[in-house]
């Protein structure tokens, strides 16, 4: 009895906290601490997921910043791709506007043959005035034939291998052209230089040119047919103690961006060196 006394004793105490704790929460006098307790474990439970958060990002970021820098060596190797895709698209676009030009300039001049030819090499040297095209003796190319584009004059044939030959250029120290003047209707001599200006030599002092005058191969000394545009008069030097003037041409060929050219194949140039008298 006296060990079953206590026992009794304790599971009615017990009883009476468990419902006496009912009854408090059922009056909501638990409320605060309850929303205590909540927030103390909501608070714990963010504190955790935050630091799992850090530990799983810094566990992860190599692998992050691998795939990252490996996508962007992808990305820029398209874009570098594309960049190349489109300069191919833009040269294309622009040779068949040359080639375009350059058939409507042979159209619009058929007294002439020409054959189409690519520049494959210029001058290094700040001596000497010189493309280099992929035509050559093989295709009828001889030394001497005038090369053209649909601009103007650019030069003729210097030297000729079997598949390729080199062009004088008129801004070459060493070339010389028999011009003429049209408004002035006058002869004279344009010769290059190592600077690759042109200079209009052997006008008499009582021709009246002005600048903008246009020039062109007059057909004089059987180098070059007559009629090819070569440029326009830009400046003018005069002294009454010259006997002749002097002028500047601006030649209508931009020989820095020589693409395509045309060469006169059915022009035989004429060398009268030796009918000229010694002086």
């Amino acid at each position: 009895m006296r060990n079953l006394l206590p026992r009794t004793l304790q599971t009615t105490i017990v009883f009476l906290v468990v419902g006496g704790a009912l009854a408090l929460a059922l009056g909501g006098y638990f409320g605060p601490v309850s929303n205590a307790v909540s927030q103390s474990l909501v608070s714990v439970q963010a504190w955790f997921s935050s630091r799992f958060v850090a530990v799983q990002e810094m566990l992860t970021a190599p692998r992050d910043v691998a795939t990252l820098r490996e996508r962007n060596a992808e990305l820029e190797a398209e874009v570098a791709e594309l960049q190349a895709q489109v300069i191919q698209l833009q040269q294309q676009v622009g040779e068949t506007e040359i080639l375009a030009a350059l058939v409507d300039f042979s159209r619009a001049n058929p007294e002439n043959t020409y054959l189409a030819a690519a520049v494959i090499g210029k001058d290094p040297s700040p001596f000497l005035h010189y493309v280099i095209i992929n035509r050559g003796s093989n295709d009828g190319i001889q030394r001497g034939m005038p090369v053209v584009t649909n601009q103007g004059l650019v030069g003729r044939i210097d030297a000729v291998i079997a598949d390729a030959a080199r062009v004088q250029l008129i801004t070459d120290p060493a070339s010389s052209v028999n011009v003429l003047l049209q408004n002035a209707e006058t002869d004279g001599s344009l010769v290059g230089s190592v600077t690759g200006d042109l200079a209009l030599e052997f006008i008499l002092q009582d021709v009246a040119i002005e600048a903008g005058d246009l020039v062109v191969t007059s057909g004089l000394g059987g180098g070059y047919p007559p009629d090819l545009i070569v440029g326009q008069v830009v400046n003018i030097r005069t002294r009454e103690s010259d006997l002749f003037q002097q002028a500047t041409v601006q030649p209508v060929v931009d020989f820095d961006r020589l693409q395509i050219v045309l060469v006169i194949v059915n022009f035989t140039p004429v060398d009268i060196s030796p009918l000229v008298p010694a002086p």
